[in-house]
């Protein structure tokens, strides 16, 4: 088993990934990875035990189930390849009136047409409730999770998470935010655009250095440092591509057929 981790000085060095995830990035109330360019995934984790991750996104195509478990048979890569050809591409537009409150504000429960949506708990305590083991809620709360473990699919870590510390687990987009808009969510109406940005599917609770150093970048330029997730993270990414019908650059999904792979 990985040791929890519980404080950021815990973390082992995961190269120059951790020095750019310490700068910046994004706040409490906006965890989500849609700030600006993205720095490239680091080495970390290779042959370290794939247990306790949760579900394979080839067995979770609504995102309802906890996690994102590696996929290391031959045949579940080239099931991930069949996913992955499928994804459309096209050049990156502008981010020319890019706004997160575009996508609606954070968070919101009250929308229609995807899962664990009006359910009376906020899409951010959906997913660490989804995620997380060993979840402590609020007292009188069936919502509110004050303390959990994760077994953070982009480090391999297991954080011991606390809600004093908030910020060191981060919900993901995995197809982020800006990317979409820049991708065609643009010319999208608000209410498709509040469902791509609170749709479990999208969604990921993880190390929040990590996170930040995503931002908005694709696979060809950010991948989870964890190397044993990757295929699964092009996986999800693809099934957000297809569900929303929003394409990918050429460059990333080169990359993402590459961790399968391809």
């Amino acid at each position: 088993m990985i040791a929890p981790r519980t404080h950021r000085a815990a973390l082992p060095a995961i190269g120059a990934l951790v020095a750019i995830a310490l700068v910046g990035g994004c706040g409490p109330d906006d965890l989500a990875g849609d700030g600006g360019t993205g720095a490239s995934g680091g080495t970390n984790g290779g042959g370290r035990s794939a247990e306790g991750f949760g579900a394979s996104p080839l067995d979770n195509p609504d995102g309802t189930k906890p996690g994102l478990a590696p996929l290391t048979s031959d045949a579940d890569r080239a099931a991930a390849r069949k996913i992955i050809e499928k994804v459309a591409t096209k050049g990156r537009g502008p981010k020319t009136g890019y706004e997160r409150k575009k996508f609606g504000y954070a968070w919101k429960d009250g929308i229609d047409g995807i899962p664990l949506a009006r359910n009376g708990c906020d899409t951010r305590n959906d997913l660490l409730a989804r995620d997380g083991k060993d979840i402590e809620r609020k007292a009188g709360s069936d919502c509110v999770v004050m303390a959990m473990t994760l077994q953070d699919p982009y480090t391999g870590e297991s954080i011991d998470w606390r809600k004093q510390r908030a910020t060191e687990v981060q919900i993901d987009h995995v197809m982020p935010l800006s990317y979409n808009w820049q991708m065609g969510a643009a010319r999208w109406n608000e209410a498709k655009r509040e469902r791509i940005a609170n749709d479990p599917l999208n969604l990921i609770p993880v190390d929040g250095p990590a996170n930040n150093a995503k931002r908005d970048s694709g696979p060809a330029s950010w991948l989870p440092p964890y190397k044993p997730i990757r295929c699964s993270y092009a996986v999800r990414f693809a099934q957000v591509s297809l569900k929303y019908e929003l394409p990918v650059t050429t460059a990333d999904k080169s990359a993402m057929l590459t961790q399968c792979g391809g």
